[in-house]
């Protein structure tokens, strides 16, 4: 696990220099604190930091081939590199390591591009050829690790997060309108595109080369959610199959040189993980489990949690997170992710990744089963779209308007608004929006509203949507989410708030191999009647307390609700007051204030959007009000 950045002048032979490398690594240096690694041939200068892992002697990069004409830098694992080795040394290759990062430089000599298709694993990777001047830079199949670049001219840079790229003293820095647009639809901002502007993040399964006649990226990997008929007779096969497929992704992933664990949450992805680990190793699973200060047991996730560890006898931790640790981690939260995630769960992930640190290198987590198995309210909740396109507009109308002053609806007036949508995009960007439509036009002022007024966040979701050949509502749904929620929301939190930390997690359900099979199954069998996860809740049974099976989806029980109108109501104050909306020049400044009077008195539940705004404003201070300070701030890792 590592952090990689770099500079190519690809249409000239323009040496780069060393020193801005240095900063850029410098930004990056939680990533990897165990080593530093640099290369640079002319025109190319590129750099890593290491957080050891595997082979712990020998695997310092960059590593070349046998003749140093490919020289490669790597972030991440490949989980079948030792069957990569074997294959490598038949066809007649020396490998002087025994590091996974040996096996691509090896691999891109013999295919080329092609050598993303033999690799299992979560990675971004930079390979340069000494002969033809080009660099090969690839980002891994599901999108576990990030890749950003921008281009300059005649110039790439390129890095595992943006703080890396603003290091160079070219890089301007300007938010990206149409970006923000997106962000307060999604909670996020789905790729290519950041916050920043002209600054890109590779998206998942791409490759990009940049050679003296350019830059380009390509697709080398999809996954199509296929309409498979459902024939009960064969659920025994289905769930055998899936049940040897996890055990064999968990048994790869804990290849390691160091100290290792895993995130439990109690629910059923994490559960099955401990399970599977405590059945592999000898020795006790070491488990890291988040809890909140002030919350009752009948709302906390660690019950569930403690009812697993004590089933396999882990070597169980817990944190609890307050409202002060909310209020004094967020700005290093956001410092960490780049930019903005909607998510009031990230300073738990934070604390929680914080406390694994104090015990091992890397992690397993659950991420991944509730895009492959439907495991979300909202893709049940998608079959009803049917039914209400029958329904006249007045009395849709009519009903989200009789739910808008009604406590503890916040979550049926999401569903009634996505549901009421008169197309298909426009429904799936609506279910969990911070902004809906409607609001997001009340939030703008007339400025932004009027540059952005071409720009459908839709059209995000109505790209993914094109692509899948698939009929199944709920298949549809999953692609989409497979490509953007999981990717660009999740999977980027996961990465950069265990990275912040110093700690690897990895995600075995998202095992690309995993993935295809998945995808395969027939829809019933993810979203069987009102049971979401059914298959693998099935499989999981065998493994797990009935209550763990049984329980109800909730995630992160995190009391913000409750913290901003207490103890985190000055903090929120003093962030989002008329006067600083007002300078920003972006929102409305007496729409802000109305959410956060309504969500003060009661009167709503506005947590989300006042903590997307919140996180907004947070990241503005530190990366888009310090411009010319080049060497950010470093204090927050």
């Amino acid at each position: 696990m590592c952090g990689i950045c770099g500079i190519h002048e690809y249409a000239r032979r323009v040496p780069t220099t060393e020193g801005i490398l240095g900063s850029m690594l410098h930004s990056i240096h939680h990533r990897g604190p165990d080593e530093e690694g640099r290369y640079s041939d002319g025109e190319l200068t590129m750099g890593m930091r290491r957080l050891s892992i595997i082979d712990l002697s020998q695997g310092q990069q960059p590593i070349k081939n046998e003749d140093g004409r490919f020289v490669v830098i790597f972030n991440g694992e490949i989980y079948n590199y030792k069957e990569l080795r074997t294959h490598l040394q038949q066809r007649g290759h020396t490998l002087r390591t025994h590091s996974d990062t040996e096996v691509i430089v090896h691999l891109f000599e013999d295919y080329g591009v092609d050598c993303v298709h033999h690799l299992r694993g979560m990675f971004a990777f930079a390979l340069w050829d000494t002969q033809e001047r080009s660099l090969f830079i690839a980002r891994d199949h599901l999108g576990v690790k990030p890749l950003y670049y921008t281009q300059m001219g005649d110039r790439l840079i390129f890095g595992s997060e943006i703080k890396a790229i603003l290091q160079h003293p070219d890089v301007s820095v300007e938010l990206d309108l149409n970006a923000l647009s997106d962000y307060l639809s999604f909670r996020y901002v789905p790729a290519p595109h950041t916050l920043f502007k002209n600054i890109h993040l590779l998206p998942s399964g791409y490759w990009l080369k940049s050679d003296p006649q350019g830059v380009k990226t390509q697709q080398y990997w999809d996954v199509e959610f296929t309409d498979t008929p459902y024939d009960p007779s064969r659920t025994p096969q289905y769930a055998a199959e899936l049940e040897a497929l996890i055990a064999d992704c968990v048994e790869r992933q804990l290849v390691s040189d160091v100290p290792f664990g895993a995130f439990l949450s109690g629910g059923i992805d994490s559960s099955s993980i401990v399970a599977l680990m405590s059945q592999v190793l000898k020795q006790p699973v070491k488990t890291f489990s988040v809890g909140f200060a002030g919350v009752g047991e009948e709302h906390s996730e660690l019950p569930y949690a403690r009812l697993v560890a004590q089933k396999y006898q882990t070597d169980h931790h817990e944190v609890l997170v307050s409202a002060e640790d909310f209020v004094n981690d967020l700005p290093k939260v956001i410092w960490h992710l780049d930019q903005p995630i909607a998510d009031y769960a990230q300073v738990a992930y934070y604390k929680v990744s914080q406390l694994a640190a104090q015990h091992v290198k890397m992690v397993l987590t659950g991420e991944g089963g509730d895009e492959l198995f439907a495991g979300y309210g909202r893709y049940a909740g998608e079959r009803y779209a049917p039914v209400f396109r029958h329904i006249p507009d007045f009395i849709k109308s009519m009903a989200l308007q009789s739910t808008t002053w009604v406590k503890g609806f916040r979550r049926s007036r999401a569903a009634l608004y996505a549901l009421s949508q008169s197309d298909e995009a426009s429904r799936l960007a609506n279910w969990i929006p911070m902004f809906n439509s409607h609001s997001k036009a009340e939030l703008l002022n007339d400025a932004v509203a009027s540059t952005v007024a071409s720009h459908h966040s839709r059209d995000a979701v109505a790209q993914y949507l094109a692509r899948t050949s698939a009929r199944n509502g709920t298949n549809r749904m999953l692609y989409v989410d497979t490509k953007l929620w999981l990717p660009d929301y999740l999977l980027l939190r996961g990465d950069k708030l265990t990275m912040a930390a110093s700690l690897e997690g990895r995600v075995p359900l998202l095992d690309h191999k995993l993935v295809e099979f998945a995808a395969q199954l027939p829809p019933q069998l993810k979203l069987k009647g009102l049971v979401r996860k059914y298959l693998l809740k099935q499989v999981s049974s065998k493994w797990l307390p009935p209550e763990n099976i049984n329980r109800k989806k909730k995630g992160f029980p995190v009391p913000v609700p409750e913290w901003l109108r207490g103890s985190a109501r000055p903090f929120m104050r003093d962030l989002l007051t008329p006067s600083k909306i007002r300078q920003r020049g972006l929102f409305n400044p007496d729409f802000v204030e109305r959410l956060l009077v309504e969500h003060e008195q009661g009167e709503a539940d506005h947590a989300t959007t006042i903590y997307g705004l919140l996180s907004l404003e947070l990241w503005q201070q530190q990366f888009i009000d310090k411009t010319s300070q080049r060497v950010l701030d470093v204090q927050h890792g």
